[in-house]
């Protein structure tokens, strides 16, 4: 049903808090380019955002079919948001699959543009409609727009020289345009966008341009809009914001690592989705002590980034889960020789290659005990993509500072998902100190720091502090190879104990909302968002909820206990069938209820909120209307 009434050039601008904006489309269509730029404009304009891509599996899935769809979703508001909003209220898709598709996500109701030139039989058959939808009543739900962006784009480019299918690559510039139109963005910073973003190609930018502004002004000229839209700045803290994801936080911090210790870092990795980027973002900036190694495989990545802490530069990996299972030996080197070492884990669907483009969180066993025998390292994990940045530098200092591995556990949700970024002032950030060996006469490869039980970092070829390490146990002190079994006990009992003290530096648990009562949610990594914001729904109903999202996995901050105790149920939920859940249930022996996915998606809001009821209970709710 095509939504009637006044043209939107009546001048009706509507003001709304936030807006939740769905691309969908093939693959090749450019969803992810046409949600990058919206999301770059809405930041300009002083807006919160987060932003969810959803990238299909398949390279090159046959055109036109469910298994190929690419989706770009977006929230912006004027006041602070958390997660990319659970439903759309706006989903434009550029093709019947991607309509079969992503119709769930758009809420009842809302405004659902098409690219009513796609529909023809060949594209429904391959999506599996016998009928066209756009032909019957099975969109009556929705405010229903058809927009013939195939026909309007082959128009406006008519005589550019481009070949029919470059022309049709154009369309997702053409749908940019209409919404910029919409919701009332600035036209001419766009169109200088394009032209700088495709600069190397001066007749693909002017022809993005041209489908860029026909869709515009298809918006200026169309009846079909009852308004458009107008979402105020958001009050941000005063400062110098970039958009960012969380990858590029990640490897933005690594670079600010090795300023601050003013150490050369080497990284070393193997291609793998969806931590590649980071490889390919330092790659980009070897005008720094940075040095990026493509490894042929796995096990030489992780064992190269060890060579290099072992000549005293920051060694540094990254991988996704089945990488991470093929570094776990080198992993187990790290720990006996006692090295500095940061491994980042972009966890993404399992197992094997599993669901390599979808969010999962279920590395964090792995990441804690995934070798063989007592290997103890240490596990952080940043909840924000901005956060990113901050414990890239806090990985690096701890593995430094405590000479051991830490692993970064991120997610798929953190990696690919953006949000602003206040840039720090360079004078808050504390240096960091790497702690080399300067005294020979009193050197030992194994003689311990007392408060940190770490063994000194000694780079070869330091006069003086010639020696030898290896996946041999070693004698302690000495660093002698060695067979003693109560060396070896005491070995362990040092390795695991040094990773223990690490809490000994750690920052109180902390919690937003109220500091006991009914509820606590408790997660990790990429679930904050939907936890946050259900925790302020419920507080908003008048219930006593907090929420923890925890940064530092093992060791466990030391007052975890306490706060977990402080109420009267306990909430985890987790992108994995309950392992931070057991992990807490071993250490504090409370009853702990979880709340698991493993299907792909990330947390909705109401999920977690209809969970959080349930669990709070009909006697609080009885209390609260008392």
């Amino acid at each position: 049903m095509s939504s009637t009434g006044p043209g939107a050039n009546s001048g009706k601008i509507e003001e709304v808090e936030s807006i939740v904006i769905r691309f969908a489309g093939d693959s090749g269509d450019g969803m992810q380019l046409t949600g990058t730029e919206l999301t770059r404009a809405v930041a300009l304009s002083g807006n919160d955002i987060a932003t969810f891509p959803d990238f299909p599996a398949e390279i090159r899935a046959p055109a036109g079919t469910t298994y190929g769809v690419s989706g770009f979703q977006l929230q912006f508001s004027s006041s602070e948001i958390f997660t990319p909003g659970d439903a759309a209220g706006v989903l434009i898709t550029m093709n019947p699959a991607a309509l079969r598709t992503n119709l769930s996500t758009l809420e009842p109701g809302g405004l659902l543009i098409v690219d009513s030139g796609a529909f023809k039989k060949r594209n429904l058959q391959l999506s599996g409609y016998e009928v066209s939808p756009l032909e019957d009543d099975s969109l009556s739900g929705y405010q229903l727009i058809p927009v013939d962006m195939t026909r309007a784009v082959t128009v406006a480019l008519k005589g550019s020289g481009l070949s029919p299918g470059d022309v049709q690559r154009c369309r997702n510039f053409f749908a940019l345009g209409l919404v910029f139109w919409l919701y009332g963005r600035d036209e001419k910073r766009e169109v200088e966008s394009i032209r700088a973003k495709f600069r190397a190609r001066p007749e693909v930018a002017e022809a993005n341009v041209k489908a860029f502004k026909a869709g515009h002004a298809y918006g200026e000229t169309t009846e079909a809009f009852k308004s458009r839209y107008h979402v105020p700045a958001a009050d941000l803290e005063p400062g110098e914001y970039r958009n960012v994801t969380g990858n590029e936080a990640l490897a933005t911090g690594l670079v600010a690592a090795a300023l601050l210790a003013d150490r050369r870092m080497v990284y070393a990795s193997y291609p793998i989705t969806p931590a590649s980027d980071i490889l390919h973002y330092l790659a980009a900036h070897q005008r720094y002590p940075v040095t990026t190694f493509q490894a042929e495989d796995e096990i030489a990545a992780v064992t190269a980034a060890i060579g290099a802490s072992f000549g005293g530069a920051i060694g540094v990996t990254g991988t996704s889960g089945p990488g991470f299972a093929l570094k776990q030996e080198g992993v187990g080197l790290a720990v006996m020789a006692e090295l500095p070492l940061v491994l980042i884990d972009v966890q993404r669907g399992g197992p094997s290659t599993g669901l390599p483009t979808k969010p999962e969180q279920g590395d964090l066993l792995q990441a804690i005990f995934g070798r063989n025998s007592e290997s103890p390292v240490a596990v952080i994990a940043p909840a924000r993509p901005s956060e990113c940045f901050d414990m890239a530098i806090e990985a690096v200092r701890l593995a430094t500072q405590h000479m051991c591995p830490v692993v970064l556990l991120s997610d798929n949700t953190l990696a690919n998902g953006a949000e602003p970024w206040r840039l720090p002032e360079i004078s808050d950030l504390a240096p960091i100190e790497p702690g080399f060996r300067t005294d020979a006469e009193t050197f030992a490869p194994y003689l311990r720091d007392p408060d940190t039980l770490a063994r000194p970092w000694a780079p070869p070829g330091t006069p003086g502090f010639e020696h030898r390490i290896g996946g041999l146990e070693k004698q302690d002190v000495t660093g002698d190879v060695s067979y003693d079994p109560a060396n070896h006990g005491h070995m362990n009992a040092m390795r695991a104990a040094k990773i223990a003290k690490i809490a000994d530096r750690l920052p109180p648990v902390d919690v937003y909302g109220d500091a006991e009562g009914d509820l606590l949610l408790v997660g990790f990594g990429g679930t904050y968002g939907a936890l946050r914001q259900a925790a302020q729904s419920l507080r908003g109903e008048g219930h006593r909820v907090g929420h923890a999202q925890l940064r530092y996995l093992n060791p466990l901050q030391s007052d975890i206990d306490e706060v977990l105790r402080r109420y009267r149920r306990v909430l985890i939920p987790e992108l994995n069938p309950g392992q931070l859940r057991m992990l807490l249930r071993a250490r504090t022996l409370l009853d702990l209820e979880g709340l698991n996915k493993v299907d792909g998606t990330p947390f909705m809001v109401r999920e977690v909120v209809e969970a959080a009821r349930r669990l709070i209970g009909p006697a609080a709710a009885k209390e609260l209307r008392a």
